[in-house]
This record gives C-alpha cells, sequence and structure tokens, in this order.
C-alpha cells in the first residue's frame, strides 16, 4: 500500500465507500440493514438521530438539536468536543424532503459549506444509502477534506444507525 496524500479520501475499510466524483463533490454509499421508511425516520426524528449521528469514537456528543424537517425549513445541531471551550454549531435549511426516499439540505456555518443529499432506496428489506456532498468549489472541497471534515459519514456512523434500527420497538419495524 502506497502513502495516502491529505488531499485523497482514505480507502473505504468496509462497508461504506467514499469516492470524490469531481472537483466539488464527495459520494458515501452504504446499504443499511433495514427498510427505507426506518432508515428516513432515523435521519428525520431528532431522539433517534441524536443516538447514531456523531461517531462515538471521537468523544463528542450532540447537546443541542431543534429540526423543523419540512422543505423551507431549518436545522441546527451544536456538538460538543472535550477539547473545546464551546459547542460547534451546524445549521442550515432543508431544500428538498421527500419522504422515504430523499433529504436535500444546506450546511451553512461557513461559506465553504457543503449542500448535501442522502437518498434511501430499498431492495429487499435493505435500503442503499447515498450521500452527496456538494461544494461551492474545488477549494472548499480541498480545505474540507485536509481538515478531515469532508469525510461525511463513515462505517461508525452507519453501524451506529443500523443498531438504533435493531433497538426500534417491534410495533415500529411492522
Amino acid at each position: 500500500m502506497g502513502a495516502r496524500t491529505e488531499h485523497e479520501v482514505p480507502p473505504a475499510a468496509s462497508r461504506t465507500t467514499t469516492e470524490r466524483v469531481s472537483d466539488r463533490e464527495l459520494v458515501f454509499t452504504r446499504t443499511i440493514n433495514g427498510p427505507a421508511r426506518l432508515v428516513f425516520k432515523a435521519w428525520t426524528t431528532p431522539e433517534l438521530f441524536q443516538r447514531w449521528w456523531v461517531p462515538k469514537s471521537l468523544g463528542m456528543t450532540i447537546v443541542f438539536y431543534k429540526a423543523d424537517i419540512r422543505t423551507g425549513g431549518s436545522y441546527r445541531i451544536e456538538i460538543r468536543h472535550p477539547d473545546f471551550d464551546h459547542p460547534m454549531p451546524f445549521f442550515g435549511r432543508y431544500v428538498e424532503v421527500t419522504p422515504h426516499s430523499r433529504l436535500v439540505w444546506t450546511n451553512e456555518e461557513s461559506p465553504d459549506g457543503a449542500v448535501s443529499a442522502v437518498t434511501f432506496e430499498e431492495k429487499s428489506g435493505k435500503t442503499l444509502v447515498v450521500l452527496r456532498d456538494t461544494y461551492p468549489s474545488k477549494e472548499a472541497l480541498d480545505a474540507a477534506m485536509a481538515s478531515g471534515s469532508a469525510y461525511g459519514v463513515g462505517d461508525e456512523q452507519f453501524d451506529q444507525l443500523e443498531d438504533v434500527l435493531r433497538a426500534l420497538p417491534p410495533s415500529t419495524k411492522s
């Protein structure tokens, strides 16, 4: 294996793939064990979202989350890291909300924030999740990759999502 430069996407270790498909776009793909309606629910129900979104290994926690998940609605998430004095805010608006199949939102905490779009495609009780982050410029994506913030949802987060889905009461699964 060769050395990786700071601008390359790390190799996919297993179930989640990450690919830079253009100068401005990263795509993350993973098949989740669970139907699209439940995967969508885990992305759009604040109580569920907070249980899986932040990788536990990073020691960070969501200390505030408010979302009006509808086209034109907004969201605000604040994440606390033990090494920082103040929570890190993430906020934006929902551009598109199509139940069980697609979410599009802006990331407005920086002028170089991406527009994120996630699709949910069910196949035989599993859901193909494709997350696309589109940055305003090549330089914005390069900077996000250099800082590590462009790597988006990875195996750990998706594993946590599957844990949340498994823990749902049987009545919500049928």
